[in-house]
């Protein structure tokens, strides 16, 4: 079996904090959420290589992370864009990645920017037992927010039905970006595609796919998040840290008061300052100020200043003679 990370998004609703970095690399309390998806991977003995499917810009990234992490697994493969509007949509690159790297072996698929509880061996194992095209569905709990997902709706396990970000939900039950294929229908990818569908969303693959034969969803309960936005990412963090703070042993805190989930790492300096739900990178500095919903990136510079749902670049240098 082989399994294939996506991580080839540019993340630009998240700039200027991924603008120059891969937002898979933003750290989720004590590791990263790519992180979590390798450690699943590697420990499954089903799975004899993942590749980590990125774009040309952050390649060099990847390649960096990969060399020194404790991973065996992990393999960089390359989609040759360097900007979003160079894009193949995630089916279009998936499609790509099997015929580069000549994938025939049942594939698990996962988004790299998902934080997800349940352990990836136990999605395998469903997959295993159905013998085909299977997906993972989480219960969003509210039909408004079902809006924005494409949706689900079962027989059992069975898929009978999908509803792809629909302005009137039949249910909550939406699908993540988690997917297994058997071997027999990689090909199906390149027809699903030469028939002109859309190369985007994986989920309308899996619609093709349904009407030509079973698709199977693992539901599970628990935890999803999805970090495309600045309250995304900052919801995971909040789960990995229970809502609570972590501070590194080399960061600097006086005279503050850190409410809930505030992360604070390594060389940032927090002096006379008011933190709430906010993370702070390294060797930042926050003095006489009080910031709030926010990612305060490496090596910015805030001084008596209030901030609210602000995502502050690195080196970037903010005082009340600014305005603020």
């Amino acid at each position: 079996m082989k399994a294939v990370v996506l991580a080839g998004g540019y993340a630009t609703r998240l700039w200027p904090i991924t603008q120059h970095r891969p937002k898979m690399f933003l750290p989720v309390g004590e590791n990263t959420v790519i992180d979590e998806i390798f450690a699943d991977l590697e420990a499954d003995e089903r799975v004899d290589k993942v590749f980590v499917s990125t774009n040309e810009l952050f390649a060099d990234d990847f390649a960096e992370y990969l060399a020194d992490s404790e991973f065996e697994k992990p393999t960089l493969s390359v989609e040759e864009t360097v900007a979003e509007d160079e894009k193949f949509g995630v089916v279009g690159a998936l499609a790509q990645l099997v015929e580069r790297e000549g994938v025939d072996d049942d594939l698990i698929v996962v988004a790299g920017d998902n934080l997800i509880s349940f352990d990836l061996s136990d999605f395998a194992d469903f997959f295993e037992e159905k013998g085909a095209p299977t997906l993972a569905a989480y219960d969003v709990g509210s039909k408004e927010r079902a809006k924005s997902y494409g949706l689900v709706d079962l027989d059992g396990d069975e898929v009978i039905d999908f509803q792809e970000k629909p302005d009137d939900p039949k249910t909550t039950l939406v699908s993540i970006a988690c997917y297994a294929f058997p071997a027999e229908t990689l090909p199906d990818l390149a027809t699903y595609l030469s028939d002109g569908n859309n190369p985007d969303e994986p989920g309308w693959f899996l619609q093709w796919l349904q009407e030509r034969g079973a698709v199977y969803a693992f539901t599970f309960e628990g935890a999803w998040f999805d970090i495309g936005t600045a309250e995304s990412y900052l919801d995971a963090v909040a789960y990995a840290l229970d809502g609570g703070t972590l501070v590194a042993d080399d960061a600097s805190v006086e005279g503050s008061d850190l409410g809930d989930v505030v992360h604070v790492m390594s060389g940032a300096t927090v002096t006379d300052s008011t933190l709430d739900r906010t993370v702070v990178f390294p060797n930042a500095t926050i003095a006489d100020s009080a910031v709030r919903n926010s990612v305060i990136d490496e090596g910015v510079t805030l001084e008596d200043v209030d901030l609210s749902g602000a995502l502050i670049g690195s080196y970037t240098s903010i005082t009340d003679d600014d305005g603020f």
